[in-house]
């Protein structure tokens, strides 16, 4: 081998690189370590309210470590910060935490632009986009001008009615074209999106989340958010959706409506359906402290009905549950599961009307729900015809969390000097008309103080409203990062816990290293000593691997692992494709020395066309793929490549090495010497055979497909799927019948996980519906129709976070319908797309296209055999056999699997038609299959311990994945041998009987 001294220098060189970069994962974890240690220690569980305590101490022990140099190497010294920069990324099935995909509402932006104009062409193209969405490919944005153009007639986009608005005009006028006009629309929905982008990156910054990642996806409104490790996921979502829209408005005297309260309810009697269902074994004593509070909301407007029963057949009066406090702002308290209904019949115009003409513009907000409370309290704003307040959060310029005078959690708030002047005007009006001013954040009042001191200069404020810490700490942080331009839903997410993340690592690591173990001694006992050289370039390998995933700043994910420990069983390939030809060289007199060189030289087309193909398909899985997908197509890539480098270079290094030194190699074992040896199988005499054979499991595998369809997970279909862990062993059947009762989901699906105590929940109830409250709901039903099965068990350990927990909810994921019609269609697309790709490779590479139409027929073959194996077992096997994205990577690597075995026998094909041009094609054809035959099973066997090791010990997410594997290793070495080259070869005397006729 030539230039053995820069190989040297390149593996020393990468081997060091490698471990520098690793080392900061190991300070990094060293130094949180000491962060939670810390924490646990100054806080103890018998302590209220410990785990936000503890999260705060630790990312202000991290905060105080930011900058300070913990990190000495000598000749450099780095920071905290600058460590956790270099640090590995561990996912989130690894640490736990929350991934998110937020819809940002480019319907609302629109409704912005277009000044929430009531124009009925412009609203009916909004809702016509919205339908259009759910089967389209378009954005948002492009399924609006379609529907405008289809029912605008002489309406234009620059009508005054839509988008030649005040707010507009200067950039758009009326004599432009729709054409013109959709390009400043476009410009303007990128520009919110940027600014919504900014800020859920300035709130999760705030946060304190370690190493989080946020990306736009192309331009649909769509933001991916990744908070691995991030503690509380209720407090994460919050932070995400909330608009943070502040808002301060005048209120009016809760005693002021009631009158009103009363015209109203008689109003409502004609409008609405008046039968209320009052249950006979209230306590009478309940009835009457409600009749009492109602008599004392409405004053004189009741007294003229004090021989009427209030709570019988008055649709708003039932619903009163309490009054507000004289001279004070709240009008009623009401039940929260009321709230809509409440605001429904308030804002009907016919009710409207009967406001008097100094509070016809009242606003109707109601308070903030608060904890363990079922009731909430309704407040009337002074609004004004536009409906806009005197004051808004665009002019606070920082908050802080503070302590209130009780030592309550409350927000301080700065603002400019606009805001100031405007504040100091209206809290000089509230103190002189003993009123109070509403603070308002998303439509809910937090408070609504008096003011007692006189005006209030310099433009100070607090937001109170019996703030948590963390609510206090979250709202400081928001409003500070400022408001999104528009809502934004989470339309994806993935929540695993802590517990569930630690699992994952501990079950990966296991699978890693027994399959480790397995291949070196597997490789030892095949090989002899030169199996221990292929052994010392497979660590190397191992190391060059993670060390690039670091330096990259890449991912590592449970399919991570999997991808790693799978490149490690195809590393062996190499190694087995060099070892072969080495010995075929030694069988035929050569010497050693030249034996190896030959060797090396003459398996050099084969390693490449082999790890081309399979890197082609990962190369697919990775421009298609998402999330953990990702990252098992960027491990098995970045394997590829070092695996190429340590079989060719590194082992080449150390058998030279060794030779040089007048050892002596004979590359196999007492036992292996004579394994396969003068084997001359007539392969194509068989064909038929396996034609049949196959014929056969295709039929059976459509027949099943057709009839008993797969079972597609979340990702495909959409809806809600929870992860629940039970103390004891639990009857899948009998919790699908709970849940599915019409009283809690209506349909619901329950599978046992892993252990017989483990159940995978899916639900599609409500899976349009998107936000925080919709979530929270799905949650507590869930919780309530299981409860039975928790015995002592609270909702709030039955969620939580905690890292020791060991029994409740451990992972929750949802998938609107409509990104999961997008990942089925790219989804076909990826698999298409490789299957073209590596066609015009392999005609590339072969020059005739009878061998890629046998290398994509066998694909073909395999895929269908495995998606059929599915189809027939899913409802029997103990493990989860879903087909999602993850099922997808699977079949990708199956195909690059399938295509690697079989270019290698290609290759042999075409290395003998050249050296045997005396020799019948079917000659040609066994004489290859059978010489390589020692090759495709001990890479297959290999490669199969590899990955029943994976799925023996690896965790329960990650089984259905490698079952997919294992399948499709065993079809794909029978296809090789048994329909991609039969087929190639038919083909070629096909054509050839053709042409002699």
């Amino acid at each position: 081998m030539q230039n053995k001294g820069v190989v040297k220098l390149f593996a020393i060189l990468f081997g060091l690189v490698s471990i520098y970069q690793l080392s900061f994962t190991f300070k990094a974890n060293q130094i949180e370590k000491e962060a939670e240690e810390l924490a646990i220690s100054k806080f103890p569980e018998t302590e209220d309210d410990y785990r936000a305590k503890r999260g705060l101490e630790e990312i202000n022990y991290l905060e105080a470590k930011a900058t300070d140099t913990v990190f000495d190497i000598l000749v450099s010294e780095y920071t905290y910060n600058e460590v956790k920069q270099k640090a590995m990324n561990l996912g989130l099935d690894l640490k736990g935490g929350l991934n998110v995909i937020l819809q940002v509402s480019v319907k609302d932006i629109l409704k912005g632009l277009a000044n929430n104009t009531k124009d009925p062409v412009f609203n009916t193209a909004l809702e016509n986009a919205s339908k259009l969405q759910e089967d389209s490919q378009n954005t948002y944005l492009e399924d609006f001008f379609i529907s405008f153009d289809a029912i605008k007639g002489d309406k234009k986009l620059a009508s005054p009615d839509i988008f030649y608005t005040k707010a507009l005009d200067g950039e758009i006028d009326g004599t432009m074209s729709d054409e013109d006009v959709q390009g400043i629309i476009e410009t303007k929905i990128d520009e919110s999106i940027v600014s919504a982008f900014e800020v859920l990156r300035k709130r999760i910054d705030q946060f304190g989340v370690t190493q989080p990642n946020i990306q736009r996806l192309g331009n649909s409104g769509r933001i991916l958010v990744e908070l691995p490790g991030v503690k509380d996921i209720e407090r994460a979502t919050g932070l995400l959706q909330s608009t943070a829209q502040l808002e301060f408005w005048d209120t009016f005297k809760g005693e002021q409506f009631g009158q009103f309260i009363g015209q109203a309810d008689e109003v409502l009697k004609g409008l609405v359906d008046t039968k209320q269902n009052v249950e006979d074994t209230e306590p009478q004593d309940e009835e009457d402290a409600t009749e009492d509070k109602i008599d004392e909301l409405l004053g004189e407007a009741a007294t003229d009905s004090t021989e009427v029963d209030l709570t019988s057949n008055r649709p708003l009066i039932s619903l009163i549950r309490g009054a507000g406090y004289p001279g004070g702002p709240v009008i009623a308290t009401f039940e929260i599961k009321d709230k809509e209904t409440v605001l429904e019949y308030l804002n009907k115009p016919q009710v409207k009307a009967l406001l008097p003409a100094d509070m016809r513009y009242a606003k109707f907000v109601f308070g903030k729900e608060e904890k363990n409370s079922e009731l909430v309290d309704l407040y009337a704003l002074k609004g004004n015809r536009d409906d806009t307040p005197e004051l808004s959060g665009a002019v606070v310029t920082d908050a802080r969390r503070a302590y209130g005078s009780t030592g309550e959690p409350e927000v301080s708030m700065q603002m400019n000097s606009k805001g100031a002047k405007i504040w100091e005007e209206m809290t000089g009006r509230a103190y002189q008309q003993g009123g109070q001013i509403a603070i308002v954040l998303d439509n809910t009042v937090y408070s609504a103080p008096g003011v007692t001191t006189g005006p209030i200069s310099g433009g100070n404020s607090s937001i109170s409203g019996n703030f948590t810490l963390n609510e206090a700490v979250d709202l400081a942080n928001v409003l500070r990062a400022g408001k999104l331009p528009a809502s934004a839903d989470i339309i994806q997410s993935e929540v695993v816990g802590p517990s569930l993340g630690q699992e994952a690592i501990d079950s990966g690591t296991t699978s890693f290293l027994i399959a480790l173990a397995l291949v070196l001694i597997w490789m030892v006992f095949y090989y002899g000593k030169a199996g221990g050289f292929a052994d010392l370039a497979m660590l190397l390998n191992i190391l060059l691997i993670f060390g690039i995933l670091s330096g990259l700043g890449a991912v590592l994910t449970l399919p991570g692992i999997a991808g790693i420990v799978l490149t490690i069983g195809m590393s062996v390939d190499a190694n087995v494709l060099i070892f072969e030809r080495i010995r075929e060289e030694l069988a035929k007199g050569k010497g050693q020395k030249e034996a190896v060189k030959d060797g090396f030289s003459n398996a050099l087309s084969s390693i490449l066309d082999a790890n081309i193909t399979t890197g082609l398909t990962a190369l697919i899985l990775f421009i298609f793929g998402t999330g953990p997908i990702k990252g098992f197509a960027t491990t098995l890539l970045i394997g590829i490549a070092t695996s190429l480098f340590t079989a060719i270079f590194i082992t080449r290094l150390l058998v030279d090495w060794y030779t040089n030194r007048g050892g002596e190699l004979t590359f196999s074992t007492a036992i292996t010497k004579n394994l396969f040896r003068n084997i001359n199988i007539e392969f194509l005499k068989k064909r038929k055979v396996a034609y049949i054979v196959s014929g056969a499991f295709i039929l059976l595998s459509l027949g099943s497909l057709f009839t008993n369809s797969l079972d597609q997970g979340v990702d495909f279909v959409g809806g809600r799927t929870y992860q629940v862990r039970f103390a004891q062993d639990m009857n899948a059947s009998e919790i699908t019948d709970v849940l599915s009762d019409p009283a809690v989901f209506g349909s619901a699906n329950a599978k046992t996980f892993g252990d017989a105590n483990q159940l995978k929940i899916t639900t599609k109830y409500k899976v349009n519906e998107t936000g925080a409250k919709i979530d929270e709901e799905i949650r507590s039903s869930l919780f309530n129709a299981l409860q039975p099965y928790f015995e002592g068990m609270t909702y709030e350990d039955f969620i939580s976070d905690a890292e020791d927990k060991t029994i409740g909810l451990m992972r929750n994921d949802k998938v609107s319908p409509t990104i999961a019609d997008d990942i089925k269609k790219a989804s076909f697309w990826a698999i298409l797309g490789s299957l073209i790709v590596v066609f015009l490779y392999i005609l590339f590479r072969f020059k005739k296209w009878q061998y890629s139409l046998g290398a994509v027929a066998a694909v073909f073959h395999d895929v269908l055999i495995v998606l059929g194996i599915f189809s027939l077992t899913y409802k029997f096997m103990p493990f989860n056999m879903e087909i999602d994205q993850a099922f997808i990577a699977a079949i990708l690597t199956v195909i690059g699997y399938s295509l690697n075995d079989t270019v290698v026998v290609f290759d042999r094909i075409r290395e003998f038609f050249n050296e045997h041009t005396n020799w019948e094609f079917n000659r040609v054809v066994n004489a290859s299959l059978s010489s390589t035959l020692s090759r495709t099973l001990n890479t297959s066997l290999t490669t199969l311990v590899v990955l029943l090791s994976i799925f023996i010990f690896g965790g329960d997410s990650i089984r259905g994945f490698m079952f997919a594997l294992i399948v499709g290793v065993i079809v794909g070495t029978y296809s090789s041998l048994f329909i991609a080259t039969p087929i190639m070869y038919d083909s070629v005397k096909k054509l050839e009987g053709n042409k002699k006729n």
